[in-house]
C-alpha cells in the first residue's frame, strides 16, 4: 500500500486534495492490486506545500516538485516503475499547469523492506500484506455470494 508525499511550492496546485487523491490511484493501478478497499484505503497521497524560500536549486531558483512514492519491496517491476514516474510526473504538469515543470519534478521511488513499515499497528511483511489482501477477498465474495 504505497504512500505518496508530493512537495512543491505553495500555489503549485489549484487543488492539492484532487492530486492528492490522483496521485494515490495512479500508484494503485500501475501496482495492479486488487481494488478492494483494503488497497483503496490504505494507498494515500500528501501534498505538502512549501514556501518557496524553503526550496533551492544550486541556482536559487524555487519551481521544483519532488515526489516520493514508498511501496513494498518489489511491488513495481521496470515497467511500472517507468510508467508510475511518466504518469506523476504528468499529473504535477497537468494540474499545475505549468509544463516547465516537466524538466523540475523528481520522482523518487523507493522501497520498503519487509516489516519496514506499519499498518494497522503492525509492523507488515509482503507475506503478511498478501495474506491480509487474500482474507479480505474471500469475505467480500462470501458477502457477495450471500446477497445473490
Amino acid at each position: 500500500m504505497p504512500m505518496i508525499d508530493i512537495y512543491a511550492p505553495a500555489g503549485t496546485f489549484a487543488d492539492p486534495h484532487q492530486v492528492a487523491q490522483d496521485a494515490a490511484i495512479i500508484v494503485k493501478t500501475a501496482e495492479a492490486v486488487p481494488d478492494i478497499p483494503m488497497f483503496r484505503q490504505n494507498t494515500a497521497g500528501f501534498v505538502h506545500e512549501l514556501p518557496a524560500s524553503n526550496i533551492a536549486d544550486a541556482e536559487g531558483a524555487s519551481d521544483h516538485v519532488r515526489v516520493q512514492v514508498i511501496t513494498n519491496a518489489g511491488a513495481l517491476d521496470r515497467d511500472k516503475q517507468l510508467a508510475v514516474v511518466a504518469q506523476l510526473t504528468d499529473l504535477v504538469v497537468t494540474a499545475s499547469r505549468n509544463e516547465a515543470l516537466r524538466a523540475r519534478t523528481w520522482v523518487l521511488l523507493t522501497e520498503a523492506t519487509g516489516g519496514g513499515w506499519g499498518l494497522w499497528g503492525h509492523a507488515q511483511t509482503n507475506e503478511e500484506l498478501v495474506t491480509a489482501a487474500r482474507s479480505e477477498i474471500a469475505s467480500l465474495q462470501a458477502k457477495a455470494a450471500g446477497e445473490a
